[in-house]
């Protein structure tokens, strides 16, 4: 299973680090072509053929039209101004996805949308591209069939923001009486969009997934931990998603944080975090003057409060995961790339799944 890498972390500096550990990224063209997102590849993407060789382009570049973004934004993906950067760009970009079409009735796929993500489709394959095709949950299954029997490698979308049993029920037909043959084994790659859930990751042979777990968590001051038995991390098991940061809300809730989890568990997750070259790091808090200016290894630990004379400022004593959300993004990206080189080859058999199946 290709892991593919997506969401931005801010800044382009940050991106040319973290480069040089991720082999795959997601970009989204509605971001780029706003100017609003620093991605990897970026700089590529300006470059020329000629200027683009093996030793500039080191990562794996999957284009999303970004219609969903778009949609959320009550704007629209141009095809033709999409078409046209992919043709300028085809140097660089190693797949890209078709412009979907969100349905209108609260961005629910439906047939209506369906006839016109195939139209784009079309148009696409027309102008000369060889867009990777997309199936919506939602969307009646006939489009389903229809993608199989004509591509070798589809995505399905959709799935972020959908309740995760009825999306689970979903993809079990999916794979079960469409995707995969008798033997459970899929006939075609598939590809999915914005999985966040680990569980759902391991569930299914995917070919390729992408997913914004890896900086969503980081900010959110959690890291991902496998299960450790037997000498051996564990991959296909459901991991933790455990707290780290000094200023999380999981610091009062137990078995959430680091510092509330048992105390095996606690050193389960630093000989993990250890073994990986990273520290857990240390910081002190104190109350201060509002007009107080920051030093380099200070930062405000709360937001500016109208009328406030005092503030809280976190003192950075040791660097660590507890108070660098950069150092979480890094450890998140360690453990999605691990995930990936220990999880089973593709392809492999999925089983055929009655309503009485269980998630885990």
């Amino acid at each position: 299973m290709k892991i593919y890498f997506a969401g931005t972390t801010g800044t382009e500096v940050r991106e040319k680090i973290l480069q040089k550990m991720i082999k795959r990224r997601l970009l989204s063209y509605f971001y780029m072509d706003k100017g609003l997102a620093v991605s990897y590849g970026y700089d590529l993407i300006k470059k020329s053929k000629t200027e683009c060789d093996a030793k500039t382009k080191t990562v794996e570049l999957f284009m999303d039209s970004g219609a969903f973004s778009a949609f959320t934004k009550d704007t629209e993906v141009n095809l033709k101004e999409y078409i046209d950067f992919l043709k300028g760009n085809k140097h660089i970009i190693d797949i890209y996805a078709n412009l979907d079409v969100i349905g209108e009735n609260g961005g629910a796929a439906d047939e209506n949308s369906a006839k016109k993500t195939l139209q784009n489709q079309r148009r696409m394959e027309k102008a000369g591209l060889s867009p990777l095709p997309v199936f919506h949950y939602g969307e009646p299954y006939k489009y389903l069939e229809y993608y199989i029997e004509k591509y070798k490698y589809i995505a399905l979308g959709g799935l972020v923001g959908a309740n995760t049993g009825k999306l689970v029920s979903w993809l079990d037909v999916c794979f079960s009486k469409y995707i995969c043959g008798p033997d459970g084994l899929p006939k075609i790659k598939i590809h999915a969009f914005g999985v966040t859930s680990l569980r759902l990751m391991l569930r299914y042979p995917w070919y390729s997934v992408d997913s914004t777990s890896w900086v969503m968590m980081g900010r959110n001051g959690m890291i991902m931990v496998p299960i450790y038995r037997d000498g051996h991390y564990i991959y296909d098991e459901n991991s933790w998603k455990l707290g780290v940061s000094n200023r999380s809300s999981d610091l009062s809730k137990k078995g959430q944080h680091i510092q509330n989890i048992s105390k095996r568990k606690k050193e389960m997750a630093l000989n993990y975090i250890h073994q990986k070259g990273y520290k857990l790091g240390n910081s002190e808090f104190k109350t201060v003057d509002e007009k107080y200016k920051p030093q380099d290894n200070e930062r405000w630990a709360d937001k500016k409060l109208i009328g406030a004379k005092k503030r809280l400022l976190e003192i950075v004593l040791e660097p660590g995961l507890s108070n660098k959300y950069t150092l979480r993004d890094e450890l998140n990206i360690i453990y999605f790339n691990d995930l990936e080189a220990q999880w089973k080859k593709w392809p492999w058999s999925f089983p055929r799944v009655t309503n009485n199946c269980k998630l885990f």
